[in-house]
């Protein structure tokens, strides 16, 4: 548990030192941030050229970090100026043409010289030429001021998403310190508690002490997923349906990140065969991001074990399969991991676990039989339509 102490930006670190480098690291993005609006290019510019010649100076990976993402924002800038420039460009090429398709050969014995000036044209033709040049021009003027709008637009969506990023990693991180501190009896409502899914008449368990203050901010967590040495440790969330918490992070807004949550289907008073843990495979590593790094089995050596507690209950899993399947279609008549939560016999257990041992990317060697609890963690694959990166475990403890 005193690992929580040193986690900052969702990021945890292995010693003191480490940490200390980390909320200095921190506490100096914070002022950047607030000397730069990271929604305006000129400002993006500006940083980036300070960041380049040294002017701030990061110790962790949490400021080298948000040194790489000033640096994505700049080469994003210098990528839609060439754009523009090449637009520009060919747009004058383009109205070159034009005017020379209005200037008509008088017979076809008759040559104009290649530099013919604007004054040697009729008034007639001079007008043509002044009214065509006047409607590019407009067009132009268009094109110009839409390019801009959504230059603001985008760095604007970039600014914002990087600021409910930040404010949900300090969520996270408060959450984790009221779990931390529950676990060392400094908190205990004695407060039993009713979720859905339930039944009146079921007696219910008394909620973990770390889990009862983060409990009373949100009654749909259910759990906490956490693996050792990566960037999953995270409250697990469930409701009445699979979409709610795709995009609503654990104070209920709006998130693209979204947030861990169970399959409404699961039961963990009345217990069930197989939970399963949703979560967004997002390119900054956040949720299940880094899930798909058990494609190497090396890494499955390293991180062999997910904990996961429901708020009564610690539990500890071994990590069985690992393998990629999709979302497939009612009409497919296929192994659908997803629909795997209670298995109605041994025969269709051991079904199951022969289907998901088919698929597995490699031999962990480990096994469960018929009574054993299973865990399973799915993410998006991006190798495939639809595609999803599975991870099974068995419980041990």
């Amino acid at each position: 548990m005193a690992e929580n102490k040193w986690v900052v930006e969702s990021r945890r670190f292995r010693n003191a030192e480490e940490y200390q480098a980390a909320l200095r690291d921190k506490e100096l993005i914070d002022s950047i941030t607030g000397s730069f609006k990271l929604n305006n290019p000129k400002d993006i510019e500006m940083l980036y050229l300070k960041l380049k010649e040294g002017q701030y100076t990061f110790e962790s990976v949490v400021g080298r970090q948000f040194d790489d993402n000033i640096y994505e924002l700049y080469q994003k800038i210098q990528q839609e100026e060439v754009k523009e420039k090449e637009k520009k460009a060919a747009q004058k090429e383009k109205r070159k043409q034009q005017i020379q398709k209005l200037v008509k050969c008088p017979s076809k014995h008759q040559k104009i010289e290649n530099r013919t000036k604007f004054e040697d044209f009729d008034k007639n033709m001079q007008g043509r030429i002044i009214e065509v040049l006047r409607k590019k021009e407009r067009k132009r003027r268009i094109l110009v001021a839409g390019c801009l709008f959504l230059c603001i637009i985008s760095f604007g969506y970039l600014g914002a998403y990087y600021q409910v990023s930040a404010k949900s990693a300090r969520e996270f991180e408060e959450l984790s310190a009221l779990k931390e501190a529950g676990a060392q009896g400094r908190y205990s409502g004695n407060k039993k508690v009713e979720i859905h899914f339930t039944n009146k008449d079921i007696a219910l368990p008394d909620i973990l002490p770390e889990y009862e203050k983060i409990y009373l901010k949100n009654q749909k967590l259910i759990g906490w997923v956490k693996i050792d040495d990566t960037i999953i440790d995270y409250p697990v969330m469930q409701t009445v349906d699979n979409e709610y918490y795709l995009n609503h992070n654990f104070s209920q807004e709006e998130d693209r990140n979204g947030s861990i949550f169970m399959d409404y289907q699961c039961d963990v008073v009345k217990g069930c065969d197989n939970i399963i843990l949703y979560g967004h495979h997002m390119k900054s590593g956040r949720m299940f991001g880094s899930l798909n790094k058990y494609s190497q089995e090396s890494y499955y050596e390293e991180h062999p074990i997910i904990q996961f507690d429901t708020i009564y209950e610690k539990g500890k899993y071994q990590v069985m399969y690992v393998f990629r399947s999709k979302v497939y279609s009612e009409e497919d008549v296929t192994f659908k991991y997803y629909q795997f939560i209670n298995a109605a016999s041994e025969m269709e257990f051991n079904s199951y676990l022969n289907e998901m041992a088919a698929l597995s990317l490699y031999d962990t060697g480990v096994t469960a039989v018929y009574g054993d609890k299973l865990l399973t963690l799915s993410t998006c694959d991006y190798q495939e339509k639809k595609g999803r990166f599975v991870v099974v475990a068995k419980k041990i403890s």
